[in-house]
């Protein structure tokens, strides 16, 4: 019989009692959890073994988070939390905007981190009852096909990398196909994500998405704004 294996977090931090303070949490409430205080030690710790989520703080000493998320990005989609002590709204859109799946900004409780990286992990690593929006576990459009079960968007055979917020955004989209959804109503629909009255993580998330499926991001045909309303999914693209 096997052994179910903990899913792992790599917390990335330059303040050693908070280092100390998440592993031994998150270790009590079933997680394995490595450790890393800089990217040095964070890009060896991904190359050892890759970790379900990182708990990636802001403001390290070298290479910075953005960079950090940047460089994760370029290659895998692995959910990642951001830290800041500062926890301006500028840092959260620009986090968000280079790839991080949500943001904490410090000081924080541990329950509420606990509860914010099992919700990353649900998402990216969704029941199957989650997937129910759709009609097939392989939905296509334009040249794209959007394996469910895997989480992966493929482009003719090549696999296009996306984040967990960017995949969940482009099912509900394909789920609800010329549709006009609001951005309260993508909120809704991504289950877990913390919004204010001046959140724009779905226009980010949107701008993302486009950036990875449009020929021209600045002219997209597939996901469409609708001026004072929110986002419409054509999945023909631009009609002949």
């Amino acid at each position: 019989m096997s052994i179910p294996t903990l899913p792992l977090v790599l917390v990335v931090d330059d303040d050693p009692d908070l280092r100390e303070l998440l592993q031994t949490y998150l270790g009590a409430n079933g997680f394995a959890v490595d450790v890393a205080a800089d990217g040095a030690a964070m890009r060896a710790a991904l190359a050892q073994r890759p970790p379900d989520a990182i708990v990636l703080d802001l403001m390290l000493p070298g290479e910075d988070g953005l960079s950090l998320t940047r460089a994760v990005r370029a290659h895998s989609g692995i959910p990642i939390l951001m830290l800041s002590a500062r926890g301006e709204e500028l840092d959260r859109v620009i986090g968000l905007e280079v790839g991080a799946d949500d943001y904490l900004a410090k000081p924080f409780g541990p329950r509420e981190l606990l509860a914010r990286l099992r919700a990353l992990l649900r998402r990216h690593h969704p029941a199957p009852e989650a997937s129910k929006g759709l009609s097939e576990d392989h939905a296509r459009f334009g040249p794209f096909t959007l394996d469910t079960p895997g989480r992966r968007l493929m482009r003719e055979g090549l696999e296009v990398q996306l984040t967990g917020a960017e995949f969940d955004l482009l099912a509900a989209f394909l789920a609800r196909p010329n549709r006009v959804l609001s951005r309260d109503t993508l909120v809704d629909l991504l289950k877990g994500y913390d919004r204010d009255p001046f959140d724009r993580s779905i226009d980010n998330r949107v701008t993302r998405l486009r950036r990875k499926i449009e020929t021209d991001a600045s002219n997209p045909v597939y996901i469409r704004t609708v001026r004072g309303e929110g986002y419409m999914f054509n999945p023909r693209g631009a009609q002949p």
